[in-house]
């Protein structure tokens, strides 16, 4: 079971951290291209992310990267984030946020779609797993499309498994930093981006995920076909060290587009191709932002 514990965890991780494009500021260029993970918001702007991740398996890799089939069948895990930021600095270089996560899982060969059914029963639980006061800010003046961004993750929920056995989200704290980093090629069609989160979690010796450390490396790579949208192909990997092991790599696809002055789509697709004492699905997920 913690293999399947330790991939939902991380595959949020990795759902919520696709949000992966960035642009240096042109008034020119639509949010699709400008406002991504690299870009800070002006003073008294807004940023709300709604994302949704479902990630579904059937297999596993054992701690020697030995992929096999589940005896218990499929497994789901569905998870939805709010994120809401606002800039708050005259320089432009701050911005605080809060960040809302909902789960709701099924085990036990239940179809995929079984999350959407909100179930609390032998097979299924739903509920709010955790909040997370917020900060983005700019380092450095003159790099402007370098940026960290830093939460401390408390979990809503006291036990991570219910009297069935049903795993909601881990019990441990997380206080997480993500470094976004993005080069634009000279043709201003082709973005490279890159990502690095590091996570430490604590705090509950129940937890799975208690006393460990997290890094978790991503490049994605952008190309523009018109000025409201974008499609991208990345790599993602985690390793996880300390009281609990564990590592695994993702490669997906995606796009966005622009559907009004205010507002974004998002859709994306990411398999787990490789791990140690993880799951091996894929996740399917989709999301709207605005800005304004």
């Amino acid at each position: 079971m913690k293999k399947n514990i330790s991939k939902t965890i991380l595959a949020a991780v990795l759902v919520v951290s696709l949000n992966a494009f960035a642009q240096e500021e042109d008034t020119s260029k639509s949010n699709v291209q400008t406002y991504t993970p690299s870009k800070l918001l002006d003073k008294g702007q807004w940023d709300v992310k709604f994302f949704n991740g479902l990630y579904t398996q059937t297999r596993s890799a054992n701690s020697s990267g030995t992929s096999s089939l589940d005896g218990s069948g499929r497994s789901n895990f569905f998870t939805t984030t709010l994120d809401v930021f606002t800039g708050v600095s005259d320089n432009n270089r701050l911005n605080v946020g809060l960040l809302l996560e909902y789960r709701s899982n099924t085990i036990n060969g239940k179809n995929a779609t079984s999350v959407f059914s909100l179930g609390n029963d032998a097979n299924s639980r739903k509920g709010l797993s955790s909040f997370a006061p917020a900060i983005k800010w700019q380092p450095i003046e003159s790099v402007g499309n370098f940026s960290l961004q830093s939460a401390f993750h408390i979990p809503i929920n006291k036990s991570e498994f219910d009297g069935n056995g049903v795993f909601l989200d881990q019990t441990a704290y997380m206080f997480q930093n993500r470094f976004f980093f993005d080069y634009t090629l000279p043709s201003g069609d082709w973005q490279l981006f890159t990502e690095l989160a590091t996570e430490y979690n604590f705090g509950s010796d129940e937890s799975f995920a208690n006393n460990t450390f997290v890094l978790a490396p991503g490049i994605f790579m952008s190309y523009f076909p018109s000025q409201k949208s974008t499609v991208l192909g990345f790599v993602q990997h985690s390793q996880r060290f300390g009281d609990f092991t564990q590592d695994f790599t993702a490669l997906g696809f995606g796009g966005k587009y622009q559907l009004t002055d205010v507002l974004n789509l998002e859709v994306l697709y990411n398999k787990f191709v490789r791990g140690n004492n993880s799951g091996l699905g894929q996740s399917f997920n989709i999301g709207l932002r605005a800005l304004f």
